[in-house]
């Protein structure tokens, strides 16, 4: 036990005392004011004190060298046994986990073929989502997406089984190489494992796509006429009507924009004729030149019949007119609903529109429900050679890739969330589209749960008052997920210089298209039920092989929490 120097000092001094103690002379007396000098003078006899400590601090470390002697050999002797054990059973113990956990991972494996047996039967569920769209979302199968989500949750769970029996063997490895590794890894490539991504790319089979001809007849034309809704609107009637001119072999003309939008600002149409490898579609310009003085519509057949013939108004009657087009009154092969339209083949449509007038017009094909299935399947139903016919022209792709690059990266989730004016019309059907702001974000954070994406492409109408409540309430781990808007234009950023130096940037329309882009490149899409802006980037996505299976409408098959009365 350690002693403080205070303790020390005393009994260095007591032992002093006790050993140099002598008596005093009896030749000589000294008086108490000669002590000082005579001390001095005196010869100092050496003291022993040094020596006794020495001999105390060596007895002190022969005492502790037997203490630690002793220590040491209880340890060896005692501690070694009882250190061999503890390691031995902390061995037993990992070698026990490793065996639970390759137990476990022989089950989990069972469950991960099963679920990939039943791949096949619900991939058409899971690879798009239920509802009646037409942009082809399946509706037949409706546990598609809850399987996706088992087969993924397995997938984790194996590599998480993984990760820990790497754990578990790591002290082993050096010194013992009778303890093999489980074999996982390369397990896990041979059964797609590492692979697999839940949000993963739809495969659209391109390669047994059912297709059509499109070989026009000289000089047979087919005036397009698109009346109903918006850009987007028009632009699923436009991909219809050239469907309808390929099965009946005329050259497609598109409407000017005096009568509709201007289709070649958005809109590549050169490109449609390099793709099909002649010439099918004319814009109105260059027929009207074909013309010249014969500018006149044959014969005008509306698909539509009810509620008025080819839904078209008076006001649109005019504006053809004005355009010096001279026509017959519009009349209807059949009786035709838009609000019912009827199943309807190629063998219909040969009968009741083929004519041997050289300009024909059809209108509205909008609503028209004709071999669905063909038109809608990945690519369009008629033979080419790209992608898809009808897509952003090459400027907009390009700033929409520019965008991507800057602000959002590969992995993002694109959103559509269509409010404007949309509240009375969703509310009108049955379940309602429109959903309050804290279910729409609940929505939007199971899907970016899903998909692991960072950061997410807003693409809507709403009032800043609906998209800052949005952004506040669409965090995940308590961390927020932003919601990125297009910015204004700024002089300091590139990313929309195309647009810009080929007086594109301020078109309304252009910059429909350019969201619609955005939105197709995007890793994952979440759309708006009922609205056909969501319907044409689900079109795009489908033909540029960009759909994913996590793709779906917001709050796909929940009703809204709260619904206002009508007026």
């Amino acid at each position: 036990m350690e002693r403080d120097s205070s303790d020390e000092e005393d009994d260095g001094q007591h032992l002093i005392h006790q050993n140099d103690t002598k008596p005093i002379s009896q030749n000589r007396r000294r008086s108490s004011l000669d002590i000082e000098d005579l001390d001095s003078r005196a010869p100092r006899k050496r003291r022993p004190m040094a020596k006794i400590k020495r001999g105390h601090l060596l007895a002190v470390l022969v005492a502790l060298s037997v203490v630690v002697v002793v220590l040491l050999f209880k340890e060896h002797v005692f501690g070694s046994n009882e250190r061999d054990s503890t390691g031995e059973l902390m061995r037993e113990s990992e070698l026990r986990a490793l065996f639970l956990l390759r137990q476990q991972r022989s089950e989990l494996r069972t469950l991960w073929d099963s679920a990939l047996s039943g791949s096949d039967t619900f991939h058409n569920a899971s690879s798009l989502s239920v509802g009646n769209s037409s942009a082809g979302f399946s509706k037949h199968v409706e546990y598609g997406p809850f399987f996706e989500d088992v087969k993924a949750s397995i997938a984790r769970q194996m590599k998480l089984n993984r990760d820990i029996q790497e754990v578990l063997l790591l002290p082993h490895k050096p010194g013992n190489s009778s303890v093999e590794a489980s074999g996982g890894d390369k397990d896990d490539v041979n059964f797609g494992i590492n692979s697999y991504d839940r949000c993963r790319k739809v495969d659209q089979n391109v390669a047994d796509r059912k297709t059509i001809e499109w070989e026009p007849k000289p000089d047979k034309y087919l005036l397009a006429i698109c009346t109903s809704g918006q850009m987007s609107n028009h632009l699923i009637c436009l991909e219809k009507h050239m469907f309808f001119a390929a099965v009946l072999g005329r050259t497609l003309v598109i409407p000017s924009a005096s009568v509709d939008y201007q289709f070649d600002r958005v809109l590549d149409i050169d490109s449609i004729n390099q793709c099909v490898g002649r010439k099918v579609v004319v814009p109105f310009k260059e027929f009207a030149e074909i013309k010249k003085n014969h500018l006149r519509i044959d014969r005008f057949i509306c698909y539509f019949s009810m509620p008025q013939p080819c839904f078209m108004d008076d006001e649109h009657v005019k504006k053809l007119k004005d355009l010096g087009i001279s026509m017959g009154k519009p009349e209807s092969p059949w009786d035709e609903d838009v609000k019912e339209p009827k199943k309807r083949t190629i063998q219909d449509v040969k009968a009741k529109f083929t004519a041997d007038d050289n300009v024909i017009a059809i209108g509205d094909v909008f609503f028209a429900d004709v071999e669905k299935d063909w038109v809608m399947q990945s690519g369009g139903p008629i033979a080419h050679k790209c992608k898809t016919l009808i897509e952003p022209n090459r400027l907009i792709r390009l700033t929409a890739q520019r965008f991507v690059q800057t602000f959002l990266g590969k992995d993002f989730i694109a959103l559509h969330f269509r409010r404007h004016g949309f509240l009375k019309f969703c509310n009108a059907k049955k379940p309602s589209c429109f959903y309050p702001i804290p279910q729409a974000a609940d929505c939007i954070k199971r899907v970016v749960e899903r998909a692991h994406a960072p950061v997410i492409y807003l693409s809507t109408d709403a009032a800043e008052s609906e998209t800052g409540l949005l952004q506040m309430l669409t965090f995940i781990d308590g961390k927020t997920v932003p919601l990125v808007k297009r910015p204004e234009r700024n002089s300091a950023e590139k990313w929309d210089a195309l647009l810009y130096r080929h007086g594109l940037d301020g078109d309304s329309q252009v910059d429909a298209m350019l969201d619609k882009t955005i939105c197709a490149l995007s890793s994952v899409f979440i759309g708006t039920s009922s609205s056909t802006f969501t319907e044409d980037i689900l079109r795009l996505r489908k033909d540029w092989g960009s759909a994913s299976l996590c793709d779906e409408y917001l709050c796909q098959g929940e009703e809204s929490n709260f619904i206002a009365e009508g007026e």
